[in-house]
């Protein structure tokens, strides 16, 4: 089957990109309402698209926001079951003039393929369809079960996700879940990851006057909200890059002697990551590395600070109010609800006088870690070996991806995360884009996966 399998991959190449292309141009910004008809159209495309591709029993499912889409093909009798997980929304795509093309209007150069969604999540969902295609197609059966549940919100922390996995609970039942919605660890290094990070996220609101007020006549008068809440934000971390709130790190889980010795044994580059980014130096935590940070310590972050005058030149004003959006990743046994409490406390005992401070509540998800000796795991890093001649890595990450901990704890799913973006490409910002020579590879990968996942976990 291997050569065969190749072979028909490689004749449908052109004919599967411009279907991935087709599902590019569709801007399902899920943050902005007025995308709200481009999303349900992104989730009626990919329905036609499980149709064609063989799935049965192929719906649109309605939430209280964005549609879910689901599918199925269920003859593998005796066979295990596995869900796969995938969004169709997008990020928005400001600031729009660091695009070098389109955002929606999809191109490829250099054997990569630039859009919005390109490589989050659109461009590795679509390999999942393409996949289960291919092998209807040669084999006209497939060695496992399989079911697609594919959300429209997961760019906006998937609200609607949780109490629609609990109410079907039944239909999405399985034995393992798969995602390909995380980085390799590098170009030319396919990654298992094993855990994820968890999150909060929240908006501190600083109001003064009740009015923005000439600098002139009150200014050393009058608390600056701007003042107050770099005093708030700079009271949440040291020098040392340590956070400093209060019972923050109580609940985090040491880093045992086995994982940095993984971590070590990977070789990671440091310097080539400062190169790239183009900074003095590399910051964080003292006492860990730049993957020790990223993976398996939280973090605070202010993700963005705004108030006062914004134009160009200087206005002599002193603001009525002033804004910071902050968010946490988070790592076992951290609870996103208990850090965000202690984050408000510590915001209340830091609020200097002539201000009041309120907090809107954002993002949240916990964090998520599987044994990586699961025997579902193990399969995922034969397969990719595989496929791309070299050995895998196993790891963690840094982001979150919140709803793969609802479906471990509402269906106690194991997870594989096997994605194959790379750090480097831009989702999230301009110019996102997607490898194809991993699209490639990662195609051949999940076509192999589902044939050693049966033999995995059958001996289970």
């Amino acid at each position: 089957m291997n050569k065969q399998l190749k072979k028909v991959l490689q004749s449908k190449r052109d004919q599967h990109l411009e279907e991935l292309k087709a599902f590019l141009r569709i801007p399902s910004i899920s943050a902005l309402s007025e995308h709200k008809r481009d999303v349900q159209q992104a989730a009626e495309w990919l329905a036609q698209s499980l149709k064609k591709a063989g799935l049965e029993n192929v719906r649109v499912m309605a939430t209280k926001g964005h549609p879910v889409v689901y599918g199925d093909w269920l003859h593998a009798e005796g066979k295990p079951t596995v869900l796969i997980y995938g969004h169709y929304d997008v990020q928005p795509v400001d600031p729009l003039d660091l695009w070098e093309t389109p955002p929606f209007e999809p191109d490829i150069r250099d054997n990569k393929i630039y859009a919005r969604g390109a490589s989050d999540d659109k461009g590795q969902t679509f390999m999942h369809i393409k996949a289960v295609e291919t092998l209807l197609q040669i084999e006209g059966r497939l060695p496992v079960n399989i079911k697609f549940c594919i959300e429209g919100e997961e760019e906006i922390g998937s609200p609607n996700l949780d109490p629609f996995v609990a109410e079907h609970r039944e239909l999405l039942q399985a034995d393992v879940l798969v995602v390909s919605d995380t980085p390799m660890l590098e170009k030319g290094k396919p990654t298992v990851c094993y855990g994820l990070r968890g999150l909060c996220g929240l908006q501190i609101d600083v109001q003064g006057p009740k009015r923005d007020l000439h600098s002139g006549l009150f200014g050393g008068g009058v608390q600056n909200p701007i003042h107050a809440l770099v005093h708030i934000l700079d009271s949440m971390r040291n020098e040392k890059g340590e956070i400093t709130i209060e019972g923050f790190y109580d609940r985090v889980q040491p880093i045992t002697d086995e994982e940095r010795e993984a971590y070590r044994a990977l070789q990671f580059n440091e310097e080539e990551v400062r190169q790239e980014l183009d900074v003095p130096e590399l910051f964080g935590e003292q006492g860990y590395s730049f993957l020790e940070r990223t993976w398996v310590r939280p973090t605070l972050e202010v993700n963005g600070i705004y108030g006062g005058f914004q134009g160009e030149g200087i206005k002599t004003v002193l603001p009525a109010q002033a804004h910071a959006k902050i968010t946490c990743r988070l790592v076992p046994d951290q609870d996103p609800e208990e850090i965000t409490r202690l984050i408000q406390r510590h915001i209340e005992k830091h609020t200097p006088p002539g201000v009041k401070v309120s907090t809107q509540l954002f993002d949240k998800g916990k964090p998520f870690l599987t044994p990586f000796d699961h025997p579902a795991i193990q399969a995922a890093g034969r397969v990719l070996e595989k496929a791309y001649g070299v050995s895998p890595a196993y790891t963690r990450m840094g982001g979150s991806i919140p709803i793969v901990e609802t479906f471990h704890s509402l269906l106690n799913l194991p997870a594989v995360l096997m994605g194959f973006g790379l750090p480097s490409e831009n989702f999230h910002a301009p110019n996102e884009h997607f490898h194809l020579e991993n699209f490639d590879q990662g195609l051949v990968a999940l076509c192999y996966y589902w044939f050693e996942l049966e033999k995995a976990l059958g001996q289970q």
